[in-house]
């Protein structure tokens, strides 16, 4: 009985940890949960089968960022409509927006006014779709290999594209966001693709549900000053984003 307690426990923390951060290695989970990537694998295979997450190569993604989700699969769905609302004072017609992908993007794109006049470039498919339901966007796709672990184009041609741009406004998640290490990622070529999106924006915003602050993984993506907005469901005065709080961005 122990025994299955202890797996059945697990399981939820490693669920938890998918919904939270939409997807993670199997390294960061053994590393996470202090236990063997073997255990990991097959707890993920266990999950896989049970309908309660996604296998990918190296790890797991969560139901919410695949194409065939249900709303009622988003983690802190509503904490993440909170966030979209924020996120859409800073659009205004006639804009050039670079935006990224994932779970609280989606919300953020649903919100979008269907009489917004404004051009969106991506590097991710799903959130290319779900821009056509706005009729007075125009929408530029990047295309590249695809990523299996982002979801994203990604490669060198990709990363020339985007270093010849300079958009207005560039909107993107984040997998963990802290004071002094800024935002992390897990996977070389996410962290790539993020980079190069950084630079070619005048202003950049993250979106980013509280719960990912005061976190870090293993790659660096950019420095809390290279971000000019962070928009979370926190109140702009909470105590909670005092440390985030710098010259240079601004907390919505």
């Amino acid at each position: 009985m122990s025994v299955a307690f202890l797996k059945d426990e697990r399981k939820e923390l490693i669920i938890k940890q998918i919904g939270l951060h939409t997807r993670m290695s199997l390294t960061d989970l053994a590393t996470t949960l202090n236990v063997s990537e073997d255990t990991i694998r097959r707890d993920i295979n266990d999950l896989s089968e049970e309908g309660k997450l996604i296998k990918i190569r190296g790890g797991a993604m969560s139901k919410a960022y695949h194409h065939s989700s249900q709303l009622q699969e988003t983690y802190a769905h509503q904490n993440k409509i909170t966030i979209a609302e924020k996120a859409l004072t800073l659009l205004h017609d006639g804009m050039l927006i670079l935006i990224g992908g994932g779970t609280t993007i989606r919300e953020f794109i649903k919100m979008i006014p269907t009489d917004l006049k404004a051009t969106f470039i991506t590097v991710n498919p799903l959130t290319a779709v779900e821009l056509l339901d706005k009729p007075n966007l125009e929408i530029i796709m990047i295309g590249g290999q695809i990523s299996r672990y982002s979801r994203m184009s990604v490669g060198g041609e990709v990363y020339q594209r985007l270093s010849e741009l300079r958009v207005d406004l560039c909107i993107m998640g984040t997998n963990a966001i802290d004071p002094k290490e800024g935002l992390t990622d897990s996977d070389w070529e996410t962290v790539q693709a993020k980079k190069a999106m950084i630079r070619a924006a005048q202003k950049v915003a993250v979106l980013a549900i509280a719960e990912k602050m005061n976190s870090v993984m293993r790659m660096k993506v950019a420095d809390l000053d290279q971000i000019d907005y962070l928009v979370t469901e926190l109140s702009a005065d909470s105590v909670q984003l005092a440390p985030y709080r710098t010259g240079q961005t601004n907390v919505l």
